[in-house]
């Protein structure tokens, strides 16, 4: 395999990450101590928020009101796209059970969580999609109490329209609260809300921590870093599409990579060319984000073939990865490791953030390697079961019994043992884990 950088980045998605561990680690300890005053302060200090935390219902109708009605539109089409496409996800998850042997039953069921959390982004750009994304995919799970949370502006709250998202999309409970204290809210159980078994959603760096500091005490959808796209080109993509789809992610942020693979060097120097003057069309502070995106993120790969360009694409396995190239069935098959996979040019990683259907809350920074994006499978649980007969618990204690005196866990042992004196009585087993006589 041959490959070599046209433009090599400077710096990684996790250059320049300022150390903020400390300081969410003690507004989540302030949380947990003062509970619902500390959220308020932090909304205070931090938004300059002073109204009410928990929206209510006359806020959230009032929200449709000043919602144009074509926006409204196109709100009900992406949460129409992104069910289904949940709603065939779930559909693929199913309870099952079989005998393993004469008169032992095992099975799994599928539970959804209790309680979900999700963060709306709001800080930057007005996030409608991601409230559609999280409370819509949490509810075609069935779980059955979702917290929803965005960082209020002074003296409006969360922007009508995400509010209008979030409430058809089925919120139980909308916080105006955004950052760690959003967060810690839904995690703790703060404004009578039920603790949060999951948070999901994308956030700032503040919020990655946090769930990544709150793990454990409850679950998250992933570990998320700045959203990362790489496109592969053949000589059958166009450049200014190619170039468009870069400049259109890099806008996300100062510090979100953006990868161009292709095998056609001039195609290459095209969008290379193109790009400056493209992001020069952005409004502030989209062209600000975009250029130091390209200028210190971007890297862009020659590579001799198409197996070479797919063994880079698995290597980086990206966030989004935009196909745009002959024999798309090919690539369908052979790619392996990314959030997302656009194939074709009437495609865009742009449909996908915003409403084709399938989730946009997906692994970042390489961790489509081992992980897949938000679904419907992370609101669930698949958990297991088991019966058996007094016919089978004979041959299952006897082996329980030997494997674990071997393994020195006698306990284990004597509950297998007590199982055959009371239902085989008077009966003599061979409970010794070696061939040596007992």
């Amino acid at each position: 395999m041959t490959m070599i950088y046209l433009k090599k980045s400077t710096l990684t998605a996790e250059s320049g990450q300022t150390d903020v561990r400390a300081a969410v680690e003690a507004m989540l300890d302030e949380i947990e101590r003062d509970g619902d005053a500390a959220a308020i302060r932090l909304a205070r200090d931090l938004d300059n928020w002073q109204g009410d935390i928990v929206v209510s219902a006359e806020t959230r109708a009032k929200a449709a009101t000043l919602v144009p009605e074509k926006l409204k539109g196109d709100i009900r089409f992406a949460h129409r796209n992104i069910a289904r496409f949940a709603e065939a996800q779930r559909g693929t998850i199913t309870d099952c059970e079989i005998e393993i042997l004469p008169g032992l039953i095992a099975g799994q069921k599928q539970i959804p969580v209790s309680s979900a959390g999700c963060y709306v982004p709001g800080g930057r750009y007005s996030h409608i999609a991601s409230a559609i994304m999280t409370i819509t995919t949490a509810k075609v799970a069935g779980v059955p109490h979702i917290a929803a949370c965005s960082p209020p502006r002074p003296g409006v709250g969360i922007p009508p329209a995400i509010l209008f998202a979030m409430d058809l999309c089925g919120a139980d409970v909308i916080l105006n609260l955004g950052g760690v204290q959003g967060v810690a809210a839904m995690a703790n159980g703060l404004f009578g809300l039920p603790k949060a078994d999951i948070l999901v959603g994308p956030g700032n760096q503040y919020v990655a921590e946090a769930k990544r500091i709150l793990y454990g005490q409850v679950g998250i959808d992933m570990f998320a870093g700045p959203t990362d796209s790489m496109v592969i080109a053949d000589a059958t993509a166009d450049p200014e599409l190619v170039a468009w789809d870069l400049v259109g992610q890099a806008e996300h942020g100062y510090n979100s990579p953006v990868w161009l693979v292709t095998t056609e060097r001039a195609l290459a120097e095209r969008v290379m060319a193109l790009v400056p003057a493209m992001i020069a069309e952005l409004p502030e502070v989209n062209a600000t984000n975009a250029r130091a995106a390209w200028a210190d993120y971007a890297e862009v790969m020659l590579c001799d073939s198409a197996e070479a360009m797919a063994r880079v694409a698995d290597d980086y396995a990206p966030e989004h990865l935009h196909v745009q190239a002959a024999d798309l069935d090919w690539w369908l098959h052979r790619l392996q490791a990314y959030g997302s996979l656009f194939l074709g040019e009437e495609t865009t990683v742009a449909y996908g953030d915003k409403c084709s259907g399938p989730n946009h809350v997906l692994p970042t920074s390489g961790a489509g390697r081992y992980t897949g994006g938000l679904s419907v499978h992370k609101f669930m649980k698949t958990v297991t079961w088991q019966r058996a007969t007094r016919a089978a618990s004979r041959e299952l204690a006897l082996a329980t019994a030997r494997i674990s005196r071997l393994e020195g866990m006698e306990g284990h042992a004597r509950s297998a043992d007590v199982r055959l004196a009371k239902f085989y009585p008077g009966e003599r087993f061979d409970l010794n884990p070696t061939d040596d006589a007992a």
